[in-house]
């Protein structure tokens, strides 16, 4: 049996019992590996599953019953949306990652003071991003490279869906504490809520009530509306350990500091996904027009399906390495490692072999467009053939965010959409037209690769240091 199934090591004992009798998130320090990167994972995936399905089930009732440019319309949106709601979520990891650690060393009052302040933060940033997406509506979309018959639809989604990313920011934010409460089935269903109204609505909106694309951006904006409501009713029950006064939403500098530091990283890594959006879209529609656009969102749309698994264990790997790293549990730091990328990989070559095998058949699932379908078979085969070495990326940055450190997790999730991606999407098309910009993918990807494991090579040896000296010290 692995290290991962023991408890009774001198490493994997909790540092203080009357913690463990108070506080749920004890069982991060005593719990076999295995069974707690299961549960935390698992309603993770499931959450993050049915998001998904909801993003297919939204474009294809778009795509068969709206238009192909509908599609390229929301691909164009889709970063925007992400960008202004990862704020939400650098604040809700940032935050996690300290209340993770506070209740690691028993400190409640740190933990409830780091809410407080999350809380106050997210809401002044959910109004900025409504005033000004209103406000620049058509600079924003410009620059996302919304064009021809893009346009319209773009600009009708994206005026309706405003109403919702204050909502969906609030709720991003706190989903990241839920989890970090030891709550992840809270967490999951956090998830599903607007993945189910979603697919309720989409069918009522934009088929029976014949609202086309308003009525996709009115399902969303619904969905987020009572996503955010479902979280906040959960912190006004009692459930969740963490509660404040209303004098502590007034911003600590250092705490602010703490969260932007952590959280910064989240926030690069989506706006790198902003920055990279920018550059593929506006490629796209240079070296393949408007059509590549909706090759490229019916492909982006499969990928947030298919790596639900991968994304769900970096979820659930994040509070069990923060809660240990603050317990000085190292061992188990290093277990949770080992197993989380042994578990991601396994499930990363399993997409890539289904991929490969039904690649036109899911491509037929959106589309009936021949020009559509042969496109994104096309693209769908070069932008995965490398689908079993992300794993590695995604739980190397998720590790050095979750411990606290801002500059390695910082370059890791910039090192594929920035330092590889973007360069490689400016070049290769140079040579190979459009075929280059999905030739791309798959060099950046083995070139991440590289790098992450030089990282888990020396955080592995940082950790048989670490253990070596205490057991000098203890000899």
């Amino acid at each position: 049996m692995s290290s991962t199934n023991k408890t009774d090591t001198s490493d994997n004992q909790p540092l203080d019992k009357s913690l463990e009798k108070s506080n749920k998130t004890n069982e991060f320090g005593t719990q076999p590996l295995a069974k707690l990167l299961s549960k935390q994972a698992i309603p993770a995936s499931i959450g993050i599953l049915v998001m998904a399905i909801y993003g297919i089930v939204d474009t294809i009732f778009v795509g068969h019953w709206v238009g192909k440019y509908a599609i390229g319309a929301i691909t164009v949106v889709m970063p925007i949306q992400f960008l202004m709601s990862s704020v939400g979520m650098a604040i809700g990891v940032g935050g996690s990652s300290i209340i993770s650690r506070a209740f690691g060393e028993g400190k409640q009052e740190k933990a409830n003071h780091t809410f407080a302040n999350m809380v106050s933060l997210t809401v002044a940033f959910a109004l900025l991003f409504y005033i000004g997406g209103s406000l620049y509506m058509e600079e924003i979309l410009l620059l996302f490279g919304t064009a021809g018959n893009i346009t319209a639809p773009a600009t009708a989604y994206f005026d309706i869906l405003l109403y919702g990313v204050p909502f969906l920011t609030i709720a991003m934010m706190t989903n990241s504490v839920i989890r970090a409460e030891g709550y992840p089935k809270i967490s999951m269903i956090v998830l599903i809520i607007p993945a189910v109204i979603n697919v309720v609505l989409d069918p009522i909106l934009i088929v029976y009530f014949d609202m086309g694309i308003e009525g996709a951006a009115w399902a969303t904006t619904v969905s987020f509306i009572a996503c955010a409501l479902y979280t906040i009713v959960f912190f006004f029950s009692t459930r969740s350990k963490l509660n404040f006064k209303a004098k502590q939403m007034i911003w600590k500098a250092k705490i602010i500091q703490e969260i932007g530091s952590i959280g910064s990283i989240t926030l690069v890594r989506q706006g790198a996904i902003s920055i990279l959006a920018i550059v593929l879209n506006n490629s796209l529609v240079e070296y393949g027009g408007d059509i590549a656009l909706s090759v490229y969102g019916i492909v982006n749309r499969i990928a947030m399906f298919a790596f639900f698994p991968i994304l769900g264990v970096t979820q659930g790997f994040l509070p069990i390495v923060g809660f240990n790293y603050g317990a000085k549990l190292f061992q188990r730091v290093s277990d949770i490692i080992s197993l989380s990328i042994k578990w991601a990989t396994i499930m990363a070559f399993i997409i890539f072999v289904l991929i490969m095998i039904f690649t036109e058949y899911i491509v037929m699932i959106f589309t009936a467009d021949t020009s559509l379908i042969e496109g994104a078979t096309f693209a769908m085969r070069w932008i995965f053939a490398a689908t079993p070495l992300v794993a590695i990326n995604m739980l190397m940055s998720g590790y050095y965010q979750a411990v606290g450190k801002v500059m390695p997790a910082l370059f890791l999730s910039l090192s594929k959409q920035i330092i590889f991606l973007v360069p490689l999407v400016l070049i290769l098309p140079l040579f190979w037209g459009l075929d280059g910009i999905w030739y791309s993918f798959v060099f950046a990807d083995v070139f991440t690769a590289l790098v992450s494991y030089y990282f888990y090579r020396v955080v592995k040896q940082k950790i048989a240091d670490n253990l070596a000296k205490r057991s000098l010290t203890q000899a």
